[in-house]
């Protein structure tokens, strides 16, 4: 047998032109050995024997490179497209009826009011990729549960709205109402962008703050998943398609979670991205393929990756290619340099793109009409070449699919926005563009009426009109709309809670370790526990959440491929393909997308899914207040409960982990009500009362709920239960009042979370200086102060009102005597929100500043908000307000070891 070596002598004894023989006679062979398997076996072997050949070489030591782009041309070559099922021509008006009639929204918008906004650009350039979904693809309600979840990309909303308004659910009063929420008139409400929260009936997805859309639908995606393995939904064969533009690619948001969906093979996930190559101020990647990099990021991530680059205008030029001259052009072709030739045409095209003889060549006999069709011939615009895209990702199994469409921002809206850099901030069009846009999209304007920039409707019986209906009605009915039908639950009452109201009999434990224990009950709860949905990010340990683990599970689409090294123990690490609580690992961002894909399958599916996301409290709010934000819009429902909360209550991790004003950063979203209990009793009433409005009542609401860690003994809840419920529910009750024989003077002291356990006992400590202190429970800084103005609002607009309202704060503490001093975890802003709403000054304690790592009480002492400086606020109030002499807040100062020199801590 001859070795290797000798092959490799006899080889390289070979002159240059005989080497070059053979490997031109290797290379022959074996892509005509391919080229048979190809044809006799088909694709799906050849991929399998190239696999195999790569195996080999690997072993052998050769090391293959791992490509992730492919050539610069459509993925699906033009002799396997599919044929088209629609009516081409009739789909070519449509869509530029529709283009027209964005045009016209915009543009009146902003006659009527200037400035008022309005994207024209982006619908132009993605109608295509839109109207092949709207016509051949996207289920709606009708399909039951195959219906499709529909992302929309959000600078393209005025393109759905003419189309509702041909299909007859929006009027020209409607248009004419777009971006104008609060004008009266005849219409309805035409947000800006998709807001459920503005337009409850319409929209289901806030998606235009850039990153936020992409996420999220990778978390539906999985959670419709997650619906399905728990059998709380059917099987079925719904998608969930995401719209997004090239620019929005550049947020963290939109790659961050890639992995998740590849991992967890989401096939049920079409990721839909426009790439007109310009985002706001230009380019998205002027000098290099914007296309060709998002391919590597998808495909070195698991995914499924088709391109649309070019229109069916290339496909004669492409299969007279046969030296692979015009492919290499396209290699060598920039965005930048694309750009231009949308922008200024088939002169530019002719000069700078097809600048070699070869090249050359291949145009002989190309007029400049011919070529002006090859400047907006790109594949997000071709039907055909759309349609192939997603008829082939929605056969696609095993992994998500993203699909990379070419197109043209502003597409034929004429010469001052058409491929221009201006394009996205374009609102109203020159009567020179608004001639060329009314000829290139054929519509029935005349002359006169073009400055008017009217509507255009074909007519309810027009062939376009009726087409579009009856596809509609043949996918499902039309979309969007958002329609909400779920069976209310028969939530937990009073009794359900009992056990927590009673208190802890002296045994000493945290609210964190309460609310386990709450919600390992509420998952045995006999109607709500199935639909209980537990979310952690990676933390259930440090939350004492191993039991929960255990009794539920973790879901894995995958379920259990090991056994885990805790096997036999109680609090195993078991996942389960139905398993109940979803662990996403070091992921807030992913989290909380879980948390709104569950708190809004009430509205998707009809499933009343109840998600409890449990994390870091300081890496909530703070880290993905922009998710929360969109949670709100799109009416979630479900609690966040940020653990290990509190300033100086998480004791040793310092200052990037200890948070002290997730309480402050609740404040803005209005249907999130905020509460900050300090025993479990409270938080037995917050959730019950919470599950009661949002599963029984159907309100659109979800929680912030901060759980500490400091153990300490919970007591019983306060008698008369029914007023102290009250208290809890609507912000602040009088936990204790002083039982001090003939005290000196009377104070109000205001605690919240674990800090009220440091004024009940400054409440002592002021008893040694002759002085009463009246303890009172603040719940909620939120709820009392949204009542507070809304009372003062009621006041400053019934000025002749008899009975002016009081704002329930000046009712909790009226008839008290003395200053008022509250102290939380938090910043001093929280409670100072109440000033000016009370009868007497009120003074605020609190942790603003960087956290830091040291005891409790060494924390407490440093952002003083301690049991002695509290004593000293109060006594000092006392002395204000003429009840007590200077000495004596003096002499305290001193006796309780307070620096009065120390630098205040927001500047240490």
């Amino acid at each position: 047998m001859i070795t290797d070596t000798e092959l490799l002598e006899a080889r390289a004894r070979l002159s240059a032109e005989e080497q070059i023989a053979l490997e031109d006679l290797e290379t022959k062979e074996w892509i005509e050995s391919l080229e048979y398997v190809l044809r006799s076996a088909g694709r799906d072997r050849v991929v399998a024997l190239v696999e195999a050949l790569e195996r080999y070489a690997y072993k052998h030591g050769v090391m293959v490179p791992y490509k992730l782009r492919t050539p610069y041309i459509n993925t699906i070559p033009a002799d396997h497209e599919p044929p088209y099922p629609g009516d081409l021509e009739l789909e070519r008006r449509i869509a530029n009826i529709l283009r027209w009639n964005v045009i016209a929204i915009v543009q009146q918008a902003n006659k009527k009011a200037e400035g008022i906004g309005g994207h024209i650009s982006t619908y132009a350039s993605i109608a295509e990729l839109m109207e092949v979904g709207f016509n051949h693809f996207f289920r709606g309600h009708g399909a039951g549960m195959d219906r499709d979840l529909v992302f929309y990309q959000g600078h393209m909303s005025p393109g759905v709205y003419a189309r509702s308004f041909l299909e007859g659910r929006f009027s020209e009063d409607d248009l004419a109402k777009f971006r104008r929420d609060l004008t009266p008139g005849p219409g309805r409400v035409v947000t800006s962008y998709p807001h459920p929260w503005l337009m409850p009936d319409y929209w289901e997805f806030p998606t235009v703050s850039m990153g936020l859309g992409p996420i999220q639908a990778i978390y539906q995606a999985r959670f419709m998943r997650y619906l399905e393995d728990r059998g709380l939904k059917p099987r079925s064969s719904a998608k969930v398609w995401a719209f997004l533009g090239d620019g929005e690619q550049d947020e963290v948001e939109t790659l961050g979670a890639l992995r998740v969906a590849a991992t967890e093979e989401l096939d049920n996930l079409i990721f839909v991205i426009n790439a007109n190559l310009q985002r706001l101020d230009g380019p998205v990647r002027g000098n290099s393929k914007v296309i060709q990099e998002l391919e590597s990021v998808y495909r070195g991530n698991g995914w499924n990756v088709i391109k649309v680059v070019w229109g069916s205008a290339w496909d004669e030029l492409l299969a007279k290619d046969t030296e692979g001259v015009l492919l290499e052009r396209f290699e060598q072709l920039v965005d930048g340099e694309s750009q231009r030739y949308a922008a200024y045409g088939a002169k530019e095209l002719r000069e700078k793109f097809f600048n070699t003889p070869a090249l050359k060549k291949l145009i002989e006999g190309y007029t400049d009409e011919d070529l002006e069709t090859l400047t907006l011939s790109r594949g997000g615009h071709d039907v055909k070449k759309v349609y192939a895209a997603y008829k082939a990702a929605l056969e696609h199994r095993g992994s998500p699919t993203v699909i990379i469409a070419r197109s043209v921002k502003g597409y034929g809206l004429g010469p001052s926005a058409q491929a221009k850099n201006i394009a996205h901030q374009v609102k109203k069009l020159t009567p020179e563009d608004l001639r060329e846009a009314r000829d290139f999209l054929g519509i029935p304007v005349s002359d006169e009426d073009l400055e008017k920039t009217p509507f255009y409707h074909p007519g309810p019986d027009s062939p376009e009109v009726r087409y579009m209906l009856e596809r509609r009605a043949a996918l499902g009915g039309l979309i969007p709309a958002r329609k909400v039908s779920f069976t209310p639950l028969n939530t937990p009452d009073a009794s359900f809670f009992e056990e927590f109201y009673q208190g802890s009999g002296g045994r000493e434990i945290s609210t964190t370790m309460a609310f386990v224990r709450m919600l390992t009950k509420l998952v045995r709860h006999p109607e709500v526990g199935k639909y209980v949905v537990p979310i952690v990010p990676d933390e259930a340990r440090t939350f004492g959440m191993e039991g929960v683990i255990s009794s539920v599970g973790i879901y894995s689409p995958k379920g259990q491929l090991y056994e885990p090294v805790d096997a036999g123990t109680v609090t195993v690490y078991r996942e389960s393909k139905t398993g109940q609580l979803l662990q996403e690992g070091i992921n807030e961002a992913g989290a909380m997308a879980s948390f709104i894909a569950a708190g809004t399958a009430y509205a998707h599916y009809g499933i009343p899914t109840i998600p409890f996301y449990i994390y870091y409290s300081m890496f909530g709010l703070q880290r993905v207040g922009d998710l929360v934000w969109a949670a709100g819009d799109q009416r979630t429902k479900g609690f966040l409960l940020g653990a290990t909360a509190g300033r100086t209550t998480l004791n040793g991790e310092g200052l990037q982990h200890e948070d002290g004003h997730s309480h402050v950063l609740a404040l803005p979203v209005p249907n999130m009500p905020a509460y900050d209990p300090a025993f479990a009793y409270e938080l037995a009433v917050i959730l019950e009362e919470g599950l009661r409005r949002m599963y029984k009542e159907g309100e659109d609401i979800f929680y912030y709920i901060p759980l500490m860690n400091e153990n300490y003994p919970q007591p019983p809840m306060p008698e008369p239960r029914a007023a102290t419920r009250e208290g809890i529910l609507r912000g602040i009750y009088r936990f204790q009042e002083s039982s001090l024989k003939k005290p000196k003077a009377r104070v109000q002291l205001l605690g919240s979370g674990t800090i009220l356990n440091e004024v009940i006992e400054a409440a002592k400590l002021l008893e040694g200086y002759g002085v009463a202190a009246d303890v009172w429970s603040v719940t909620s800084y939120k709820a009392l102060y949204y009542d507070a103005i809304e009372a003062a609002r009621y006041n400053r607009l019934h000025p002749t009102a008899k009975q002016p309202k009081k704002a329930y704060i000046a009712q909790a503490l009226e008839g008290s005597e003395g200053p008022i001093i509250a102290a939380s975890d938090y910043m001093k802003a929280l409670p100072e929100l109440l000033s000016g709403h009370l009868d007497r000054p009120i003074h605020s304690l609190g942790t603003d500043g960087f956290g830091r790592s040291d005891t409790r009480q060494a924390l407490r002492d440093f952002f003083e908000v301690d049991r002695n400086h509290i004593s000293v606020a109060a006594l000092y109030m006392l002395k204000q307000t003429g009840k007590l002499e200077a000495k004596v807040v003096a002499e305290a100062i001193k006796q309780l070891g307070i620096d009065p020199e120390r630098e205040a801590p927001h500047k240490r």
